[in-house]
């Protein structure tokens, strides 16, 4: 069973750029069928996250033209993230605090993955997992 973030993430560490349209996401998105991709500086430094929903509410329904807005511009504030060798109880409780359902996997400076609700899901215990569920699908 898994024990550590590092452990218990998928894929790669792809990532969008940060001067790459809105439109280019979500083609990556749908190539990797993933509903979120870490969003990557050219410094390669992590930016924040672009998710499906981002798109659909903060470039589609304001009416910004995809192919001209840039995933920099939905990369506010700073990502949450959790360390390589953090503990899933860590990310756990992370992903609790801050309501969110993917955490980017960081080894130093450098992205190395995303753990997902559903990889902590299938390498927690079944109760712990539930709890997870519960917290992140809570309302404010």
């Amino acid at each position: 069973m898994a024990q550590t973030a590092r452990e218990a993430m998928t894929g790669s560490a792809e990532c969008v750029g940060e001067n790459d349209s809105i439109l280019d996401a979500a083609k990556r998105l749908a190539e990797l069928d993933v509903g979120a991709m870490p969003i990557c500086g050219e410094d390669d430094r992590l930016k924040g996250m672009v998710t499906d929903r981002d798109i659909v509410v903060k470039v589609l329904a304001q009416g910004k033209d995809p192919a001209s807005t840039t995933a920099g511009e939905l990369g506010e504030g700073k990502p949450v993230t959790i360390g390589a060798d953090d503990s899933l109880e860590e990310a756990l409780q992370t992903m609790t605090d801050h309501k969110v359902r993917r955490l980017p996997v960081i080894d130093g400076h450098d992205l190395i993955g995303v753990v997902s609700q559903g990889d902590l899901a299938t390498s927690l215990p079944d109760d712990k997992a539930g709890e997870l569920v519960k917290a992140i699908s809570a309302g404010p």
